[in-house]
Order: structure tokens, then C-alpha cells, then sequence
């Protein structure tokens, strides 16, 4: 592993740390993190075909490996995508990937961007954080955990409202004192 791609996991694992698990943003996180079911890669991919590739890989490597092993993928791509928008055109093709007949509905793909946005906000609104990454990155999910989390988790569907809130009371001065690097 190369320095930079150390670099690049440790600041997304502190990015998970403090503010994903730090601020609750995702109540199933802490579990997998604290097991170890969590595989960080950092793509060498330059372009959005050689990503799709990756994409395809790293689901069939989840979908044969039993997810006490191995339960999500972040996948990391600091190379291509980098423009919100580019990335935000590119999950309708991982859309299409997701639901290729070899993969039988297993899976769903959350988007997390440095620069990700909500349709209906602006640049620098505080909500947007919710899905700030410190890199563009695809959260590859079995639905089966999904489904597991969400039976167990009380109100699941207020999630999204309630992080907004979280980080609407954090304000930009509280995720600045998080100091997330990048």
C-alpha cells in the first residue's frame, strides 16, 4: 500500500470516526466499524469506465464473501469523478450495475462527495454535509444488512431529517471543530 493510499483510508476512516459515527449520521455504522466488516479501496481509476469496472468487481467480490467476513465497501475513487456533478451523472450507470440480473437485488449504492448537494440548496448549506465525504466515494451495501438495520432501528425513515437537523444545530463552525482533514 502506498503512502497516499494510507493517506487516503486514514482520512476517510476519521471522516467515519468523528463525523459518521461521531454524530450519529448513520446508526449501523458503529457496528461493522468496531467488527472490522468495513473494506476501504482506494481506486486507481481515471475514468468513469475503468471505475464501472471496479464497481463490478468489488459487488462480486461482497457477494462471495459471507458478510460476517466482509459486510459493505467503501470505494474510494479520488482520481476520477471529482466534479459533483460528473459523479452525480455517473450513479445512474451504477444504478444499471446494481440491478444486473447477477446480482439478484443484493445490493444498493450510497453517493458521498466533498462536494455533494441536494437538489434545492445551495453550495455551502450545512444538510449537503450529511453526504460530505473527504473523497468521492461509493458506499457499496448488502440489502439484506440494510433491511437487518433498518428492522431493528426504531423510526429508520426519519434518518435523513434527523441528520439534517444534527448537523443544522453543529453549524459550520461545530464541523470545522470536528477536524476532519481534506
Amino acid at each position: 500500500m502506498t503512502n497516499e493510499t494510507e493517506t487516503i483510508i486514514a482520512a476517510t476512516q476519521d471522516w467515519l470516526e468523528k463525523a459518521v459515527i461521531g454524530l450519529n449520521l448513520c446508526p449501523f455504522a458503529k457496528s461493522v466499524h468496531v467488527k472490522n466488516q468495513i473494506r476501504y479501496v482506494v481506486s486507481a481509476a481515471t475514468t468513469p469506465e475503468a471505475l464501472l469496472e471496479e464497481l463490478m468487481s468489488e459487488l462480486r467480490l461482497l457477494q462471495d464473501t459471507s458478510p460476517e467476513k466482509l459486510d459493505t465497501t467503501l470505494l474510494i475513487h479520488p482520481y476520477v469523478l471529482t466534479d459533483f456533478l460528473d459523479f452525480n451523472d455517473f450513479l445512474d450507470t451504477v444504478d444499471i450495475a446494481v440491478a444486473e440480473p447477477e446480482f439478484g437485488d443484493e445490493f444498493q449504492v450510497a453517493s458521498l462527495h466533498p462536494h455533494f448537494q441536494f437538489a434545492g440548496t445551495a453550495p455551502d448549506d450545512i444538510e449537503n454535509y450529511t453526504n460530505r465525504s473527504p473523497y468521492p466515494t461509493l458506499h457499496l451495501l448488502r440489502e439484506d444488512s440494510v433491511d437487518r438495520a433498518v428492522d431493528a432501528f426504531p423510526d429508520a425513515d426519519k434518518i435523513a431529517d434527523t441528520n439534517i437537523e444534527t448537523l443544522k444545530k453543529l453549524g459550520h463552525a461545530g464541523w470545522a471543530k470536528l477536524g476532519l482533514s481534506k
